[in-house]
């Protein structure tokens, strides 16, 4: 079989990129370690793209909430363009531009963090993204292809890819996609993600005082008192009871 050289040049050019791009190790590094504080404290992660980059975010979001390689608990990761009725609404009543930016001042809450990711670094939408996630106090990372662009200077923090083409950029976005799971797995695992509250989740995935282990909804899943005695409620972002009620005292299922 004949192999003609646009496809192997692609891979040259992957290559040529790839070598250039390990440079920027340490940026996904510590962006991974950073999101493990931001997300095991409570925090969230929002990330958007258009077209192929839509589906790097979502890609993203979807090894916080449901793992990347080792079991551990579910973080708090949203793909903005997923939620198509939201999005279609926003289009419709705002225009195009703010279908990103009017989610992040939905969903977005001051310590948390903003990805975008763009080949271009242009796209209208994202820059009005990155516009409201910094007046809700939420940090911006932008996941570019090459430097100088506007996202780049929007931004808190830029990864720009240098590569002559379009796809090349977005296959180098799916490295850093994983190089940030990788150091974010890290981090949880070396617990440096420890809270300090009574009640969360601490290194081990256990939480103060009784040395069991929780589901998603926050259910003990070995029955022991899974709910606050009379209880039956569940609680928000923050580890607080909707209804006002306080954390657990110790194990015995009483406050």
């Amino acid at each position: 079989m004949t192999v003609h050289p646009p496809v192997t040049g692609h891979c040259d050019e992957l290559q040529d990129a790839l070598t250039s791009f390990r440079a920027s190790a340490h940026i996904a590094q510590r962006w991974g370690e950073h999101l493990a504080a931001v997300l095991t404290g409570g925090g969230r992660l929002l990330a958007a793209g258009n077209g192929g980059s839509a589906a790097q975010a979502q890609h993203l979001t979807a090894e916080l909430v449901g793992r990347y390689r080792d079991d551990r608990p579910a973080f708090s990761a949203i793909a903005l363009h997923a939620d198509t009725s939201s999005t279609t609404a926003i289009a419709n009543d705002y225009g195009v531009d703010e279908v990103f930016a009017r989610q992040v001042s939905a969903h977005g809450r001051p310590g948390d963090v903003l990805m975008l990711l763009s080949t271009s670094g242009a796209s209208a939408n994202l820059l009005s993204a990155a516009d409201a996630a910094r007046a809700a106090g939420v940090r911006v990372w932008a996941l570019t292809g090459p430097a100088p662009n506007p996202l780049m200077a929007g931004s808190d923090e830029s990864l720009c890819v240098e590569a002559p083409t379009g796809a090349t950029v977005q296959e180098l976005h799916l490295v850093a996609v994983h190089m940030v799971c990788e150091a974010f797995d890290a981090a949880v695992e070396n617990g440096t993600w420890r809270r300090r509250d009574a009640g969360r989740w601490d290194g081990d995935g256990r939480q103060d005082g009784h040395g069991g282990l929780r589901d998603g909804d926050g259910r003990w899943l070995d029955g022991s008192g899974g709910r606050q005695n009379g209880h039956g409620g569940r609680r928000d972002r923050d580890g607080r009871w909707r209804d006002g009620g306080g954390p657990w005292r110790d194990g015995s299922g009483r406050r």
